[in-house]
C-alpha cells in the first residue's frame, strides 16, 4: 500500500532455508479438504517453493485497524450502526493515530510467540492505509499524513518478520462498487455509478501498489468476494510479483489455504486432520476485530485451546488484535497475547518438526504429535479428572514430562476395571495437575526407547504387577 521503490533484500526469508530437511521431500499438495477418513497421518503437503514458509511460522498476529478505531465499537461500524458515508467519512478528519509505533506491534508480537503479522490494508469502509492513488479516502489526506503499510512494511523488513497484507473485496466508500444490500453490503447509493468492470480495475491497481512498492510480502488475504466473482488472472498476479506470498481461498480462485473463523466452521473444528492448508483465525475480543471501547474478551483457556486444536493438527493460526484509534495495541489484549505466549513458549516442541497423528489414541479431546520415538499428548478439552488411560500404548515411558511446568509426569501401566474384559493393561498418565492449570492447555512429552509402532501394539502381560515410572 505504497508507492516507493521496490525493497529487494530487506525481507530476506529464503525460501529454501525456511523449509527443513524432513519436509523436502513431502509432495505438492491436493485440494484442501478435512480429512473425512480420519487416516490421513503425516503433515500437510507442502508446495516446494517460497510459500513454504507459512508451514515453519505457523502462529501470527492478525490487526484490524482503521477509521472504526476512533468510535472504538466495531470493524463494522458504517454498516452495523446504519451511518449514512458521508457523515462515517468524516471520521478521516480525525485519523492521526501519533502513538502508532511498528517496532512496539512488532515487540509484542514476538514475545506472544508470533512468527508473522497480517494488516487490515483496506476494510469494508474503503478507508486504505497507504499511498494509494486510486482513491484520495487514504491515510495521507488526513492529519496524520503518514503511509501506514510502509511504516509497517519497513519495519517488518528490517526484522525479517513476514508481513501479509489484508484486504477486502467489498468497499461501502466506491461509487463503482455495486452495493446491492446483500451480506455485507450497504443498500444502494444514490450518488453511486454501480460499475463491477470499473471497480475491478481499480482493485486490480490497488493490488498492483501493494505488490509492487513495499518490498517483499508473503501473503494476501482476501476477503467479502460478496459478488462470488471468480477471476484467476488477480491471483496470478500477485504470484508474479510476490512469489512467497500465500494467498487465501477468499479472493476470486481456490486459493492455497482455508480459513475457518471464529468457531464457526464445525468441520473445521471437528476434524481430526487436513488435506491442504488451514490458517483459522479468531479475535481476543468476543465482539469485534477492531477496537471496541467496552469489549468482552475470551478466556485463555479458550483461545489456548483454540490455538493448540489447530497448530497439533498442522495447520496456522492468526490470533487477532484491535488497536486504538491513537496506534496502540489495548492493554488487556497485550496482557493475552503475553499469557498465550508463556504457555506456547513452553510447550513449543510439541508443533515444531512433528507429525499430527490424533488418530493414534482416538480420545475425544486428546491430539498427539509425535516425532521419532515421542509422542506429544495434548489435552485440548479440558479434563475432567487428574488421569488419563492412553489406550493402546501399554507401554511405558523411559522419560515422561509435562512440559508446561517441566515436571516428570506420574506414569503408569496396569489393569484398570474397566478393562476387565480384556485383561489387557495400558498406559496411564496420573496426578496431573489440572486444577492448579485449569486456565490453559497440557501437554505431556512422553519419550520411549522403541520406536512408536512398537508401542501402541497390545502385549498380553501374564501378570498383574504394576508398572510405574
Amino acid at each position: 500500500m505504497k508507492r516507493r521503490e521496490l525493497i529487494k533484500s530487506s525481507a530476506g526469508l529464503a525460501a529454501t532455508s525456511l523449509i527443513p530437511d524432513w519436509v523436502q521431500a513431502i509432495p505438492e499438495h491436493e485440494p484442501f479438504l478435512a480429512d473425512k477418513s480420519g487416516t490421513n497421518k503425516s503433515v500437510i503437503p507442502r508446495f516446494g517453493d517460497g510459500r513454504d514458509w507459512f508451514f515453519e511460522f505457523r502462529y501470527g498476529m492478525f490487526v484490524h485497524w482503521g477509521l472504526y478505531s476512533i468510535p472504538g465499537w466495531h470493524e463494522q461500524h458504517q454498516w452495523r450502526a446504519r451511518v449514512p458515508r458521508t457523515e462515517y467519512m468524516k471520521l478521516a478528519d480525525q485519523w492521526n493515530p501519533v502513538k502508532f509505533n511498528p517496532e512496539a506491534w512488532l515487540d509484542l508480537m514476538e514475545e506472544a510467540g508470533m512468527k508473522y503479522i497480517t494488516i487490515t490494508t483496506k476494510h469494508h469502509d474503503g478507508f486504505c492505509l497507504w499511498d494509494t492513488k486510486q482513491t484520495g479516502f487514504n491515510t495521507m489526506n488526513t492529519p496524520y499524513k503518514k503511509d501506514v503499510v510502509g511504516l509497517l512494511a519497513d519495519a517488518c523488513h528490517k526484522r525479517k518478520i513476514p508481513l501479509c497484507f489484508y484486504y477486502s473485496i467489498a468497499d461501502w466508500n466506491h461509487p463503482n462498487y455495486p452495493n446491492l444490500g446483500r451480506h455485507h453490503e450497504l443498500q444502494p447509493q444514490a450518488q453511486d455509478s454501480p460499475d463491477w468492470d470499473k471497480y475491478l480495475y481499480f482493485l486490480k491497481e490497488q493490488v498492483h501498489e501493494l505488490c509492487a512498492n513495499y518490498g517483499e510480502i508473503h501473503g494476501f488475504w482476501w476477503d467479502m468476494n460478496v459478488p462470488v466473482y471468480k477471476d484467476p488472472t488477480i491471483n496470478a498476479m500477485i504470484r508474479k510479483l510476490q512469489p512467497k506470498a500465500i494467498i487465501n481461498n477468499r479472493g476470486f480462485d481456490e486459493g492455497d489455504f482455508g480459513t475457518p473463523e471464529r468457531d464457526y466452521d464445525n468441520p473445521a473444528t471437528d476434524a481430526r486432520a487436513f488435506e491442504k492448508p488451514v490458517e483459522a483465525c479468531q479475535s481476543v475480543g468476543m465482539e469485534s476485530w477492531g477496537f471496541k471501547k467496552d469489549e468482552d474478551y475470551y478466556s485463555d483457556r479458550h483461545l489456548i485451546s483454540s490455538i493448540d486444536k489447530y497448530l497439533a493438527r498442522d495447520a496456522n493460526y492468526l490470533l487477532n488484535v484491535g488497536p486504538t484509534g491513537e496506534g496502540v495495541i489495548p492493554k488487556e489484549s497485550a496482557a493475552i497475547l503475553r499469557r498465550i505466549g508463556k504457555w506456547k513458549s513452553a510447550v513449543e516442541e510439541s508443533f515444531a518438526k512433528v507429525l499430527p497423528d490424533s488418530e493414534l489414541l482416538g480420545i475425544p479431546g486428546v491430539f498427539v504429535t509425535k516425532n521419532d520415538r515421542t509422542l506429544y499428548i495434548h489435552l485440548n478439552k479440558m479434563p475432567v479428572g487428574d488421569g488419563i488411560k492412553l489406550k493402546p500404548i501399554s507401554v511405558l515411558p523411559i522419560k515422561a514430562t509435562l512440559l508446561n511446568t517441566g515436571k516428570k509426569v506420574d506414569c503408569v501401566v496396569n489393569l484398570c476395571p474397566s478393562d476387565h474384559a480384556s485383561q489387557q493393561p495400558y498406559l496411564r498418565l496420573r496426578n496431573l495437575p489440572v486444577n492448579e492449570l485449569s486456565n490453559t492447555v497440557l501437554v505431556a512429552k512422553l519419550e520411549f526407547e522403541r520406536s512408536l509402532e512398537e508401542i501402541i501394539q497390545p502385549k498380553k502381560i501374564e501378570t498383574n504387577i504394576e508398572l510405574t515410572k
